[in-house]
């Protein structure tokens, strides 16, 4: 299509070595395109680069489209990312609307959060419902963080919890968290 340019394609079955040829040549300038897959999400830094185009983009989720989004625009150059893609989703049109609306990387988390939900705090699980309902993290926002704002004051007060009407709280962490908490006190 554009035969004055060099092309280069990276993808994940590279070997090592392959993968670092194809990233200095594009980073020395030798190669003008570069298509690859997923591989180049994180730890990749050529400040020449300034245009991005992520197919499927309604595929992705927001931190994912951030990381790749961020490949690009390091140098002094203005810099361009095009998102492709054919939403069929509420979710997958709010997704690509929050990318193009911020490059913020809190108010993107806060969406992905929105979106998401939170998923586990303390296991494995990445996203949906977390076990313990204490209020919805997205609707709740202000009461959970007055919240957080009186158990921080509390434990200035009574880093120990070792005061009597702290009992309780002692007591509840001791059944949720009994290994974790055994852990923190011996090492």
């Amino acid at each position: 299509m554009f035969p004055e340019f060099k092309v280069g394609l990276l993808h994940g079955r590279m070997k090592p070595e392959e993968k670092d040829e194809v990233m200095d040549r594009f980073r020395g300038g030798e190669l003008h395109v570069l298509v690859s897959t997923l591989v180049i999400e994180v730890g990749v830094d050529v400040p020449n680069a300034t245009v991005m185009m992520i197919e499927h983009a309604e595929r992705f989720g927001l931190a994912q489209l951030h990381q790749l989004r961020g490949r690009i625009g390091r140098g002094a150059a203005k810099s361009t990312c095009i998102l492709l893609g054919e939403p069929q989703t509420e979710e997958a049109q709010r997704r690509l609307q929050v990318m193009c609306e911020t490059t913020d990387g809190f108010r993107i988390a806060e969406d992905d959060l929105r979106l998401r939900g939170p998923g586990e705090f303390f296991g494995t699980r990445q996203h949906g419902m977390p076990e313990l309902m204490i209020g919805n993290v997205v609707e709740d926002y202000d009461l959970l963080r007055l919240a957080r704002k009186e158990a921080f004051a509390w434990i200035r007060e009574d880093p120990t919890l070792s005061r009597p009407e702290s009992e309780p709280i002692r007591r509840a962490l001791g059944k949720r968290f009994h290994d974790t908490l055994r852990l923190i006190e011996v090492g």
